[in-house]
């Protein structure tokens, strides 16, 4: 019963008086039967197991239950392999830590008949390793390793008092999968919060360019302040909202884990943004501001008042080459490797609606009466948004190819 996963109970009786000594209660017992209690895990646990493994996660099971019942059920589930190796609790007594360290090395690795601080004695090893460990458990004797764990899991539905205090989450439908499906949102949320950040990065280096081409060059500023904000609080609002509500990309449970240290503004993060990104936006702003200035005429050195028509239609026209290099980035940073027209990371009406939103807005600031006087606007003749359009198109093009070379240097690149 035992090997068929079954948890195995001994029933006994007292074939002897009632008046017979406590002391020789014990010892008078006869052997009624064995009973195998089922508990038979969720129809969707080995499915999470395989995501799990797919991953790169690898789940160990910790129980106090008898090796047989244990094997069983981690076999049942794909835990275990055709030889695992288990440890039971009077063995891992005799282990070093050294040992210890050792046998966690093991590919199929199950625990059984182990105790409360043997549990612990399991999970800081583990860490030890270097490993981030979550444990998942319900009784009063898993608190000490759900305290200890990075994550302790505790069930919420039959789960302890005690085990729920010395966990960080509590499970409340008791579900393994529901942890699998926490880290890939998990996953997910981490991936796209690097999105927004790209994105909102990527327009500072087009707003602070004009900026110091102004200081350095004497020229006519580029872009008013007062513009910048019209960016930041108005434009890239909705699109930067949109990529932080991005679903599950299709691969995300099919990656490694990320390192401990790994940070959402890491270095290559910055250098797409600010180095690849931001420059060629930069260039497409100061482009279509001379574009502006040289087109009617005017000649390095020129003073022109803040109020002049030509000023205000060249700084207009840098304003509108951000705006509309930032629906092609919106479209290029829904994924750092894939295509923006292969469909792989689903639909988003949201970027839909933010794109639209973009539009609407710089068409507002640009042509209607309140949005000239609060922004410093003019009318733009359709030859200006005709000229942004390439520009666009080359931000794309770039990106594609910037995202097909990391992908093959990644292909080539030999597995951990």
């Amino acid at each position: 019963m035992a090997a068929d996963g079954l948890r195995v109970l001994a029933f006994a009786h007292r074939p002897v008086a009632a008046d017979t000594p406590r002391e020789r209660w014990e010892s008078s017992l006869a052997v009624s039967g064995l009973v195998g209690l089922k508990d038979p895990p969720r129809a969707e646990v080995p499915d999470a197991i395989r995501r799990c493994h797919a991953a790169g996660i690898r789940v160990v099971m910790i129980t106090g239950d008898h090796p047989a019942t244990a094997l069983a059920i981690a076999r049942e589930i794909g835990i275990a392999g055709a030889e695992p190796r288990v440890v039971t609790g009077d063995e891992l007594r005799h282990l070093s830590d050294t040992q210890l360290q050792l046998v966690l090395d093991a590919p199929d690795l199950l625990f059984a008949r182990v105790g409360p601080e043997q549990k612990l004695r399991v999970v800081n090893a583990f860490r030890r390793k270097g490993h981030v460990v979550a444990v998942t458990g319900d009784g009063v004797n898993d608190a000490p390793a759900l305290k200890a764990a990075d994550i302790g899991i505790a069930m919420g539905m039959r789960g302890t008092d005690v085990a729920r205090e010395a966990a960080d989450v509590v499970l409340l439908d008791d579900n393994f999968a529901s942890i699998v499906s926490a880290i890939e949102e998990g996953r997910t949320v981490f991936d796209n919060v690097r999105k927004f950040m790209t994105y909102i990065l990527t327009s500072n280096v087009p707003e602070i360019v004009p900026y110091l081409a102004f200081v350095l060059f004497r020229i006519p500023l580029p872009l008013t302040v007062i513009q910048i904000l019209a960016v930041d609080l108005g434009t890239d609002m909705l699109p930067a909202l949109a990529l932080g509500a991005e679903k599950p990309d299709p691969v995300v449970m099919l990656q490694p884990p990320r390192r401990p240290n790994e940070r959402l503004l890491d270095w290559g993060l910055v250098v797409r943004a600010f180095l690849f990104l931001g420059p060629i936006q930069a260039a497409a702003a100061l482009g279509a501001f001379f574009l502006v200035l040289y087109g009617e005429g005017w000649s390095y050195g020129t003073a022109l008042a803040a109020s002049d028509p030509l000023y205000l239609r060249a700084t207009t026209a840098c304003l509108a080459a951000i705006v509309v290099m930032q629906i092609a980035n919106v479209l290029e940073c829904r994924h750092p490797l894939k295509p923006a027209w292969s469909g792989n990371s689903g639909t988003n009406r949201l970027i839909a609606w933010g794109i639209a939103f973009e539009i609407a807005l710089i068409l507002a600031i640009v042509y209607t009466p309140w949005g000239q006087l609060a922004f410093g606007t003019v009318a733009l003749p359709a030859e200006i948004w005709l000229a942004l359009v390439p520009c666009a198109l080359v931000l794309i093009g770039l990106e594609e190819l910037r995202k097909a070379a990391v992908y093959r240097r990644r292909a080539r690149r030999p597995p951990a």
